[in-house]
């Protein structure tokens, strides 16, 4: 049975790509308020062919296909069924429950919905990851440095003389008994990439923060690749580019995958 790093490194491998392309799809992303579900599940379909030879993954908000309500969740089921076993797809959830409720999530994601893998807060301990790292080949991603702005309230916070986020890394270690657990590390905290990585230097990274939220793409190849692998998400760049139409979207997935092998590549 195949460890759900393993099949990460392997379609990097494969693809010559770190690229995680972000669907976080909606009328105002499309400039058009009137804009429906059927107008989102076109976009969205439209985003896939044109990067499904790039992806490594695709990483569906959860939030933005759950604002439909059950209409929102057929499109999800469909976009993972049109996406099939062509590439990773990450369910961006953030779940974080405890106990029962955490193995119920993690029956939706990985058993119901088919997901390879899912973004977990790790606030309420172990018991809230546990459930969803049982499998070796399902993979988490779990909240340690993250790209927004107040990110620093809580994780760049002291226990001892040690920050939350350098903790959080740890205990990740800890747990990554079945090489299922990776990182989400934002591409605007470039220092914290760095200790994150010698802390964690085999758990694979999954980096935002690229694009509008300012984040340097360059070193957060370099640093997120030293001795580990990280795949870079990619959103509103992608999704959004230019006139939105395949040609537009699909030129920006080779733009950003064309800098990324020549980064690696040195």
């Amino acid at each position: 049975m195949k460890s759900f790093t393993t099949h990460l490194s392997e379609q990097i491998t494969m693809k010559k790509s770190h690229l995680c392309v972000g669907l976080d799809i909606s009328p105002e992303g499309l400039g058009n308020k009137n804009a429906n579900v059927i107008d989102l599940i076109e976009h969205s379909l439209k985003v896939v062919d044109a990067t499904i030879d790039l992806a490594v993954c695709y990483k569906p908000n959860l939030a933005f296909f759950e604002r439909w309500g059950s209409d929102g969740f057929k499109w999800l089921e469909k976009i993972i069924g049109y996406i099939g076993n062509n590439s990773i797809i990450i369910a961006d959830g953030k779940r974080g429950d405890i106990g029962n409720t955490a193995k119920q999530y993690a029956i939706s994601i990985f058993d119901y919905f088919g997901f390879d893998a899912v973004t977990i807060n790790p606030y309420m301990g172990g018991d809230s990851i546990k459930p969803f790292i049982e499998n070796s080949e399902k993979g988490v991603f779990i909240l340690c440095r993250t790209s927004n702005p107040s990110a620093k309230d809580i994780q760049d916070l002291k226990i001892g003389t040690q920050e939350v986020y350098k903790k959080v890394a740890e205990f990740a270690v800890k747990l990554n008994k079945n090489n299922n657990i990776g990182l989400i590390v934002g591409a605007t905290a470039l220092s914290e990439i760095r200790k994150i990585r010698k802390i964690a230097p085999k758990l694979p990274f999954l980096i935002p923060g690229i694009g509008a939220q300012g984040g340097d793409l360059e070193k957060s190849m370099q640093y997120g690749n030293d001795n580990g692998v990280a795949i870079i998400n990619i959103s509103r760049g992608i999704s959004f580019a230019g006139n939105m139409n395949l040609k537009a979207i699909k030129n920006a997935a080779q733009n950003y995958v064309k800098k990324m092998r020549e980064i690696i590549n040195g």
